[in-house]
Order: C-alpha cells, then sequence, then structure tokens
C-alpha cells in the first residue's frame, strides 16, 4: 500500500467525507470543477455541513505533495500525478425520469485526460449494472489512448454516505467492493480496507456491486410505497395509520417503515436507473415503478389533504396565507436536491395560495437557482391559515409551533413528530 495518491474526483455530499478519510493515512487530492468550492473547502468550510471544521482542517494541507493529507484543488495538473482516482459525481435523472450520465461522462473525460499505464479508476457513483464497464470505460479508453485491464484498470465502490447522519459515518458503514480483475478487485478491497473500520465486501464483479447498490435503495423506496399506500387507505376509513403501525410493529419481523414524502440523491432516484436497464433488456418492471408512481404522488397527495381541511373550516383558498416548515429533502440536512417539498408547493400555488418557506438549514440562494422558490431562515412572526411540517429539522421540535396558527388554522403534521393534539397527521 505504499506510494498511493489518490484523486478524489467530486467533493460533495460523497466525495468529501470520503477525501478526508483517506488523508488520514494517504495523499489525496480533492478534484471539483466548483471553484467557489474549493475555496471554501481550502479554509476548512463545508458548507454541506457532512465533515465540521475543525476535522477537516486537520487534514488539509497548502501544497500538492506526497505528504499524507489533503489538497483540494480545480487544477487537472494538481491530479495527473495520482495512481487511484476515486470518482463521486452525481448520478441525476431528468424531467422523464431517464438516468443522465452527463456528470459521469464528464468526469471520465477529465480522469481520461491524465490517465497513465497502471492507474486505477473507481466510481462510487450509483448507476444500474454496466455503466462502469459498458459506458464510462470506454471514454477513458478514448480520451486516453489506453487498453482497459492491459494498461489502466477500474473498480467499483457504491457510496453508502447518509447525509446529516453524524453515527453512520463513511468509516462506519461497511463498504461493498469489486475490480476489474480478481487481482485488481483485491487492490480496491485492500484500499478500502485500510481506513473503513466497518469492514468491506468484495463482490465477485464490478456488475454484481452496481447492481447491489441499486437494489439496496430501490427495496426501501417500495417498502416505503407500501405504507404511504396504506395512509391513503387508512385515511379514507378514518384510522390512525401511525397507530396501525405501532400495533404490527410488535411482530418481531414487520418492517418498521413509516409514510412520507420520498425524495433525495438516491431513494427517489436509483430506482428509475434499475427501471431503464430493466426496460433496455426486453422486461418491463411492475413493482418498482407501481412503488415510484405512489412515492411520485404524496406531495400532491399532501397539499389535497390540507386544501380539503382548509374547505372544511371555511377557510378561503384563494390568498389564503400559508406556511411550509422545511424545504430540505431531510432533517438537519441542507441537501435539497430532489425534494418532494416542492411538488407540495406547486400544489398549493397552484390554487392561488401565498405560501411562505421558513427552513433554517437550506441555502435560499441555493433553493431559488434549483426551484425559483423564496425561503426565509427565520421563524416568521405572523399568523398563517395553514401550517405544514413536512421536513423533522430539531428546531421546529423546539420552536412553539402554537403561535403561528389562529383559532381556525389547519396544522397538517407529514411527519408526525408533533404532539399538539389538533394537529393532522399523514
Amino acid at each position: 500500500m505504499k506510494n498511493i495518491k489518490i484523486g478524489v474526483i467530486g467533493l460533495g455530499y460523497v466525495g468529501l467525507p470520503l477525501a478526508r478519510l483517506f488523508a488520514t493515512k494517504y495523499s489525496v487530492v480533492g478534484f471539483d470543477i466548483n471553484i467557489k468550492r474549493i475555496i471554501e473547502l481550502q479554509t476548512g468550510n463545508d458548507v454541506t455541513l457532512e465533515v465540521d471544521q475543525d476535522v477537516l482542517s486537520a487534514v488539509l494541507k497548502t501544497s500538492n505533495n506526497s505528504e499524507l493529507g489533503l489538497y483540494c484543488s480545480s487544477n487537472l495538473d494538481d491530479i495527473k500525478d495520482c495512481n487511484y482516482y476515486i470518482i463521486t459525481v452525481p448520478t441525476p435523472i431528468d424531467k422523464n425520469n431517464r438516468p443522465d450520465l452527463t456528470p459521469l461522462y464528464k468526469s471520465s473525460e477529465t480522469v481520461g485526460k491524465v490517465l497513465k499505464k497502471g492507474d486505477i479508476v473507481i466510481y462510487e457513483s450509483t448507476v444500474y449494472p454496466g455503466v462502469t464497464e459498458d459506458e464510462c470505460v470506454p471514454v477513458l479508453e478514448k480520451i486516453s489512448g489506453l487498453i482497459y485491464n492491459k494498461e489502466f484498470y477500474a473498480g467499483y465502490s457504491p457510496e453508502r454516505i447518509n447525509p446529516g447522519d453524524k453515527l453512520h459515518t463513511v468509516d462506519k458503514i461497511l463498504k461493498v467492493t469489486a475490480g476489474s480483475t480478481l487481482e485488481i478487485g483485491k487492490k480496491v478491497n485492500a484500499l478500502y480496507a485500510s481506513v473503513i473500520t466497518a469492514g468491506t465486501h468484495l463482490a465477485p464483479t464490478i456488475k454484481v456491486a452496481e447492481a447491489a447498490k441499486v437494489i439496496e435503495n430501490s427495496q426501501r423506496d417500495i417498502n416505503i410505497a407500501f405504507v404511504n399506500e396504506l395512509a391513503k387507505i387508512f385515511n379514507l376509513m378514518d384510522i390512525d395509520t401511525h397507530a396501525v403501525l405501532e400495533a404490527a410493529g410488535t411482530k418481531w419481523n414487520f418492517l418498521p417503515f413509516k409514510p412520507g414524502l420520498v425524495g433525495g440523491h438516491c431513494i427517489g432516484v436509483d430506482p428509475y436507473y434499475l427501471a431503464q436497464k430493466a426496460q433496455e433488456v426486453g422486461y418491463h418492471p411492475e413493482i418498482i415503478l407501481a412503488g415510484r408512481r405512489v412515492n411520485d404522488s404524496m406531495g400532491q397527495y399532501v397539499a389535497m389533504e390540507v386544501i380539503k381541511l382548509m374547505v372544511q373550516k371555511d377557510i378561503k383558498i384563494k390568498g389564503a396565507h400559508i406556511l411550509v416548515l422545511g424545504i430540505t429533502f431531510k432533517e438537519n440536512c441542507p441537501d435539497v436536491r430532489n425534494t418532494k417539498v416542492v411538488d407540495v408547493i406547486k400544489q398549493l400555488q397552484g390554487f392561488g395560495t401565498e405560501v411562505t418557506i421558513y427552513d433554517p438549514w437550506a441555502n435560499p440562494d441555493e433553493v431559488k437557482h434549483e426551484y425559483n422558490l423564496e425561503t426565509v431562515q427565520k421563524l416568521p412572526e405572523s399568523t398563517f391559515d395553514a401550517v405544514i411540517l413536512t421536513v423533522a429539522h430539531i428546531q421546529f421540535l423546539q420552536e412553539n409551533i402554537s403561535t403561528l396558527l389562529n383559532l381556525n388554522s389547519v396544522l397538517y403534521d407529514v411527519k408526525s413528530v408533533l404532539n399538539d393534539h389538533n394537529c393532522n397527521r399523514l
């Protein structure tokens, strides 16, 4: 494991924690095309809040040398002497829910420009089986002029980062690894095993590792879709869904999933990657896509439930003032990627309501750029016709929500975390 220098391509929610961890044992260059991001990281500031400033500062170095530590750069020349390249870019979907591999293609082109004989390129991005070798490797070959599995090699180790989770950090989550040959698989596994205290699992092929990752989140998506459908059914029957789940949960093998909005960069996206590949090979995936349809409908469902409750209270809908608590895709995390709270907001605005969005975690500029929505980071002092808690940020649990309500207001709790007896729950 001597003379290893690692280039981590993409310093977001996945790349930065991984680069920081490897930098405790190796010389690491963190590369990102976002110059603003690099400048912030060079001062020890991580706006994603995944790596604390003191932890990041402890491994940062000011020059690109062979000593252990992390050097952050947007200069391609700074990664040309690396021998391991780990690509951690996003894998989103487009407006038609089709996989968008553009970030993977672009990052592969970047690495291809500096790739040398004997180098190993490892992908962490969630993909459908075959992307690494069928889509990315040809780009590396074309740009570098090198021959795959003769002059350079590939690996795959799917990310298992859980944004906002300070307990299950990257080193404490078991890592699946794979290589383009048996020997390379062992090298990739050894590299990760040297820093992952939770251990590693060496898969027999890259495609097996890719498939294992994509079904992790697809399985969770389907289970959440089931309880979301239950919530719709039990609501029509005037039965408390959470009371039902609590009772059913007394059986030892009942799976403890809860209804809610399913967004983010994994669960709400990855099933479409698997579905796309399944259709390419001639199979129409019914359960996977059914789960996606149910979960993608929940934003509209929540909005319509709130509107119905307002009508029942004779609240005029057009011009009504509604407060939405939270716009990030999960609690205690600034990540707004693929947040389904936006679906709730857009539906409410479609009825002519005035929606105020309060989220102390979300960056207002990022929300404006991504969704063209205005947010505030301080609790409004006025009252509202309806208040909807969509994200269970710790601040919301500490606030006196009743001060936001008038005598006839609707209070709707998507996450079922409020104790107010007048609260309506999903």
